[in-house]
């Protein structure tokens, strides 16, 4: 070695760094720590019963004690830094369990004249120790809160001249609170928390985690003015969604920096709450208060069960997927025709669920042997049908799509699940089956008289029903995805009409509301889930403007593009003889209808098999005039199907044969 070369250090430091993330080092240290406190507690009881030091025979007999008791209760398993309530409270049981021994010990000792230290000396140490013990967990406590403070502000910004946004947080609750203690530890977020706001009279001017309620949310712009905030946190998980608006546009008005938390609604199962910090949606403002299920009858039917979901990669079927699998299904069957979407929804599930039993079968319901085949290798108990064309326009240039997929497809779903054992069948409808004026429409209501003629074929003990609601938030096709388009590029945001309304609910609300009307309905029904008030397109569109902080007409224009094809300006969800309390749930419906003639089913089903074949013109006729014999109240529209009324018919070819419809 050269006389010039640095002779190696020692790696003394990253070697203590090793040791220390051992576990047995560690635990080793805690327990030195715990028995060094409990001879610190020997020390003050000994100085202030006696006036005097204590002995080494006295402290070593005292920390042998107090650690057996320490190892009885597993102090030392506990994580000094993330103590939680619950540990801390174990530090009283400690305590009054010590107390306890030591009464014993001295009682035993006064009648056998055991040579023991003085009642005094042994409860005062005994009072001590737990507590010490607790105060040294909890200055790890404060040491950890701080360190990781000073790493985030740090990373954040390495030469500590930035400001953190001064916020307030709207909801001073347990979700208010549990915000509070996240911006605090977890300062990457950067926020500042400088008061809370809450409308409840007997929480103005306490402290929450050390921060001041300052006062009802009427006060807002002055508790924001005289705080000094940039920002407002809703802290309202539970709130609903007209409230959120309200405080939205009174905050966007001051030109304050708005967030929220997730809602109630967005948990999967028993996934706990947590303060996950985001902006404002769409959906926010619509939220309505959280749906109260009959878990215990629902898992009463799925655990143990085999279900199937048609249409499983889709908006509704992935959600109903996510909503079933809390309740230990033994297995949950993905059946679908996109292979993307079928892998994207398995990915997940297996994410959020690694312990659940998966079965993927691509597969298109139209396909009759490949179908059967499916329900013959799983044999599922229940099966959700969510599989269906739902493109308004497209189904009105398509019409034959519409029919072989929603109605023969839904056809061969349900003889499929007659022939191996269903017990429970749920078929997802849409509000356009009320008095439709598309083929979306007025093919799901189609379907549902599928589905009322197989509840009625069905062995007893079994059953078969539908669902119907509206439009769902954020599902592939709706309108939510396309202005936040439209919105990222600028606009202008397309709306069809200005008197357009349409009936909303989120995803979630919807599949638990599914869950809870077909698993615990009755057999025959349609069931339809409660929408709330209908909602303005043009409204939806300028609140998720004001939400990206643009000002409508201002800094992003509204353009009406007329209406499509097949569409009307307001949906229904009952005709004017339909609807009935369910008894299922306050936010669940009965559509009271009746199956249709058989016979009259089965021949229109064969003559729109019929149709399918036939050539342009004559299709489209013989097509309107099955759907019109099966559902009178029809009205097709003159921009898409209904066209071909004005032209003239020709004669129909060909009768149908009548067969059983489902056998």
């Amino acid at each position: 070695m050269s006389e010039n070369q640095p002779l190696p250090s020692a790696p003394t430091g990253p070697l203590l760094d090793r040791l220390g993330k051992r576990p047995g080092v560690r635990q080793a240290a805690k327990v030195v720590l715990d028995a060094a406190v409990a001879a610190l507690a020997w020390a003050l009881a000994t100085s202030l019963v006696r006036h005097s030091l204590p002995t080494a025979y006295g402290t070593a007999t005292w920390v042998g004690f107090a650690m057996a008791l320490n190892l009885a209760f597993r102090y030392t398993r506990q994580h000094f830094r993330l103590l939680d309530l619950m540990e801390a409270r174990s530090f009283l049981a400690g305590t009054l369990t010590m107390a306890v021994l030591l009464m014993a010990a001295s009682a035993v000792g006064d009648r056998t004249g055991a040579p023991l230290e003085s009642r005094d000396l042994l409860l005062v140490a005994g009072l001590l120790t737990c507590p010490l013990w607790l105060t040294l967990r909890l200055a790890f406590v404060a040491a950890g809160h701080r360190r990781s403070r000073t790493a985030g502000r740090l990373a954040l910004d390495p030469r500590g001249d930035e400001v953190p946004s001064r916020t307030l947080i709207v909801g001073a609750g347990r979700a208010g609170a549990a915000l509070c203690q996240e911006l605090r530890t977890n300062t990457a977020l950067h926020c500042q928390v400088v008061g809370f706001v809450d409308d409840a009279l007997e929480k103005q001017g306490l402290r929450i985690q050390g921060v001041r309620v300052l006062g009802h949310s009427r006060l807002l712009p002055l508790l924001i003015q005289e705080a000094r905030a940039s920002q407002v946190i809703l802290a309202m998980p539970s709130a609903p969604g007209t409230r959120i608006k309200e405080l939205s546009d009174l905050l966007h008005s001051q030109g304050i920096r708005v967030k929220t938390v997730p809602g109630l609604s967005d948990l999967i199962g028993d996934q706990p709450w947590k303060p996950e910090l985001r902006d404002i949606a769409i959906e926010d403002l619509l939220r309505r208060e959280p749906v109260s299920l009959d878990l215990g009858s629902i898992r009463q039917e799925i655990e143990g069960a085999v279900v199937l979901i048609t249409g499983a990669g889709g908006s509704i079927g992935s959600e109903l997927a996510r909503q079933v699998a809390p309740f230990h299904p033994s297995r949950i069957v993905l059946l679908g025709r996109g292979e993307n979407s079928l892998w994207e929804t398995e990915r997940e599930l297996r994410a959020l669920f690694p312990s659940l039993n998966l079965a993927l079968e691509l597969c298109d319901i139209r396909n009759t042997r490949r179908l059967q085949r499916a329900f013959e290798a799983w044999r599922p108990r229940i099966v959700f049908h969510a599989a269906a064309h739902k493109h308004v326009p497209f189904l009105e240039r398509h019409p034959e799509e519409g029919i072989e997929n929603n109605i023969f497809g839904t056809l061969n779903v349900l003889r499929a699940a007659l022939a191996h054992g269903t017990r429970t069948f749920v078929n997802i409808s849409t509000d356009k089956a009320v008095n439709p004026t598309n083929v979306l429409g007025v093919t799901k209501r189609v379907a549902e008289y599928l589905v009322l003629q197989a509840a009625a074929e069905a062995p007893e003990g079994c059953r078969f029903v539908s669902v119907r609601f509206g439009n769902v938030l954020g599902s592939r096709g709706s309108v939510i995805p396309l202005f936040r388009d439209q919105i990222r590029k600028g606009g202008p945001i397309t709306v069809t009409h200005p008197e357009m309304t349409r009936y909303f609910m989120t995803i979630p609300e919807a599949s638990q509301l599914v869950l809870q009307a077909g698993i615990l309905g009755r057999t025959g029904k349609v069931f339809v889930l409660d929408m709330g008030a209908p909602v303005r397109i043009v409204d939806m569109a300028m609140d998720m403007a004001r939400l990206s902080g643009l000002a409508p007409g201002v800094d992003i224009d509204i353009k009406f593009t007329g209406v499509r094809p097949g569409e009307k300006l307001f949906e229904e969800l009952f005709t004017d003889s339909e609807q009935h309390e369910s008894g299922v749930h306050t936010k669940v419906f009965e559509a009271l209808q009746h199956p249709k003639d058989p016979v009259l089913l089965d021949l229109n089903l064969h003559l729109l098999q019929e149709a399918i074949d036939l050539p342009e013109g004559a299709r489209q006729r013989q097509m309107l005039r099955c759907f019109q014999r099966l559902v009178p109240s029809y009205q097709p529209s003159t921009l898409g199907l209904g066209r071909y009324l004005e032209e003239p018919a020709e004669a129909d070819g060909g009768t149908a044969q009548e067969v059983p419809l489902l056998n």
